[in-house]
């Protein structure tokens, strides 16, 4: 009998690359987003909304969730704390409830963006978090909530994220439409991370589920950079050799949200247990830009 999977944030940019890949594992699979899409074959249902959590759940009675759902817009989130936290914490504390009421396994998707930023190596699991973002800080009390409530869950930490195709609203997509009109892009050389390939964090995901090895664990792209380093991968995977990749410091770029200096990742406990399959993120990168340098021409 096929293990039944519910996945929220459905339609999302991590989604995309991870419900194939569930689906191919073998689970029989129910998809959830806050709209509904027919055609896709997801259901509705609003994370935010514990009675609705309940009677979606209580029909599917899943033996696993995946919640994937949140809101990952940064300075949205700076912008908006009441949505930021009603959304990531609220929503989780919903799902983990109900992920309770029925003894499903739990499988939460955090961030890098606990940390204050101000390690100059890369963080592991047992580092202490201290987010200095809302978003940050809505992902972090998710964190505790699911391990206060759950003895049965999963947390992953992601990196920046890479992927999303059509759906790619973060750094990425945002270059290489630069590089499509402008000759020079300016980009920052004071922030530094993990790159996390959307298809790279989902197939890791469903490795370690099965093991029962339960817990935090980082999972990102080998490898660490800055926000410049990427920048200067992209124009090179593009062939765009007329344009060029002006160096600034983030004092240039003011955003509503505060970021840190570092979100750089270690893979400490996948290394652990053996599973660290996580490839260098130049590798990754390449081939995103591979399949999407086409739509860009």
């Amino acid at each position: 009998m096929k293990t039944r999977a519910l996945v929220t944030g459905a339609n999302g940019m991590l989604a995309d690359a991870f419900n194939p890949l569930l689906k191919n594992a073998g689970y029989d699979i129910y998809l959830t987003d806050i709209n509904g899409i027919d055609n896709k074959q997801i259901f509705p249902m609003d994370i935010t909304d514990a009675a609705d959590v309940h009677k979606v759940i209580m029909g599917i009675n899943p033996d696993i969730i995946f919640h994937l759902a949140a809101e990952t817009d940064v300075d949205k989130c700076e912008l908006k704390p009441e949505h930021a936290y009603e959304t990531n914490a609220r929503g989780t504390e919903n799902m983990a409830l109900a992920a309770k009421d029925i003894n499903a396994l739990f499988v939460y998707i955090s961030t890098g963006s606990v940390f204050n930023g101000e390690k100059p190596e890369p963080y592991i699991e047992s580092d202490k978090p201290d987010p200095i973002s809302v978003y940050g800080k809505s992902k972090f009390e998710g964190e505790r909530i699911v391990a206060s409530l759950l003895d049965r869950y999963y947390i992953f930490r992601a990196g920046w994220m890479i992927g999303g195709y059509e759906k790619d609203k973060k750094f990425v997509a945002k270059i290489v439409d630069l590089a499509k009109i402008k000759k020079e892009i300016l980009v920052v050389m004071d922030k530094f991370g993990s790159p996390t390939f959307t298809r790279d964090f989902s197939k890791g995901i469903i490795s370690v589920v099965p093991t029962e090895k339960y817990g935090l664990y980082h999972m990102a792209n080998k490898g660490s950079c800055s926000r410049l380093d990427i920048a200067q991968k992209i124009i090179e995977y593009l062939g765009k050799k007329d344009v060029a990749i002006k160096p600034i410091t983030s004092e240039a770029f003011p955003l509503p949200a505060p970021r840190g200096r570092s979100e750089m990742l270690s893979n400490h406990r996948l290394t652990l247990i053996g599973l660290n399959h996580m490839r260098p993120w130049q590798e990754a990168l390449k081939e995103y830009i591979s399949e999407i340098k086409e739509r860009y021409e």
